[in-house]
């Protein structure tokens, strides 16, 4: 039987700074208190149902990946476990537990950095209006879902609402400074890279993914991303099925769009009963729901090589 799943959190000791489509953001003496809930959106709205299980996954396979990502690029995760986090929230451990991180405060870029491997999504759309994907000219005849020759860095502007919106590197560049964007689409490129490649041994491919960083002073003990001044260190969540094209690689045939391990049932249900995209979204049923949360607990464990916690 499915846990209950937790859709919005309230905590005692902490203060509340925002409340994402999934996460809640909570500050906590001089840290950052991220806590992924249940919620799930579809086509930007958040759906009144939500997955069990589906907070813990991102936050434990994001732990997953910061862990191993670290000789790369500094991330912002202190802790994982309750036990460890300030006094003020000790008592509240259990709903903590699996779902919640730590984590150093930065100044967020305010920028998303993504990296393609596949031609997907809103790339796909573009490649076949244009030729290119984010100013960048790819071979002519690609079929959807098609590898790409080298993956791509495809910056976009980030939305507090709707969808976020695709750049080129110099309009990145316009934006943050051409030295931020250049060592943003190294390290992008270069987390991506380790990122496939795992996955890939796990039998699942990457299409796509997107990262967000955060700005440190270099004078910060903990900073070791290089550079002087400011520097950056990864921040959000890593290679999940939210941030994440995951297909599975025994499935893959490209020439359409491909089975995935995220949101599939539920835009596929949703789509089969004829909603219009406008909040409020239809009540999932059972059989969604149980699908989802399947898909989400097997990517993780694929990923991670062990069950959920």
């Amino acid at each position: 039987m499915s846990p209950p799943p937790i859709f919005e959190t309230t905590l005692r000791g902490a203060t509340l700074l925002n409340r994402g489509k999934v996460r809640d953001l909570y500050a906590v003496d001089d840290h950052l208190l991220i806590v992924a809930t249940d919620r799930i959106s579809a086509y930007d709205v958040v759906l009144d149902s939500a997955i069990p299980d589906k907070g813990a996954v991102l936050t434990q396979l994001s732990a997953f990946w910061f862990e191993r990502t670290g000789h790369i690029v500094p991330n912002h995760m202190v802790s994982t476990d309750p036990a460890s986090y300030p006094a003020a929230l000790g008592d509240q451990q259990a709903l903590l537990a699996g779902r919640s991180m730590l984590v150093r405060r930065t100044k967020p870029v305010l920028i998303e950095c993504v990296a393609r491997g596949y031609l997907s999504g809103s790339g796909w759309k573009e490649y076949r209006e244009t030729g290119r994907v984010c100013g960048i000219e790819l071979p002519s005849g690609l079929r959807e879902s098609d590898r790409l020759p080298e993956p791509i860095f495809t910056p976009a502007t980030k939305a507090e609402t709707g969808h976020d919106v695709n750049i080129s590197e110099n309009e990145a560049a316009d934006l943050v400074g051409r030295d931020l964007v250049t060592r943003l689409r190294d390290v992008t490129l270069a987390l991506y890279a380790h990122g496939a490649a795992h996955a890939e041994s796990c039998g699942i491919i990457v299409a796509d993914t997107k990262f967000e960083f955060g700005l440190v002073t270099k004078d910060d003990p903990n900073d070791d991303s290089g550079g002087d001044g400011e520097s950056f260190i990864l921040i959000d969540e890593a290679l999940t099925p939210d941030s994440s094209r995951f297909w599975p690689a025994d499935r893959y045939s490209p020439g359409g769009p491909q089975p995935s391990f995220d949101k599939q049932y539920v835009r596929d249900h949703l789509d089969a009963v004829g909603w219009d995209r406008q909040p409020p979204a239809p009540t999932l049923p059972a059989a969604v729901v149980d699908g989802t949360r399947a898909k989400y607990r097997e990517a993780y464990r694929l990923l991670a090589g062990r069950e959920l916690d």
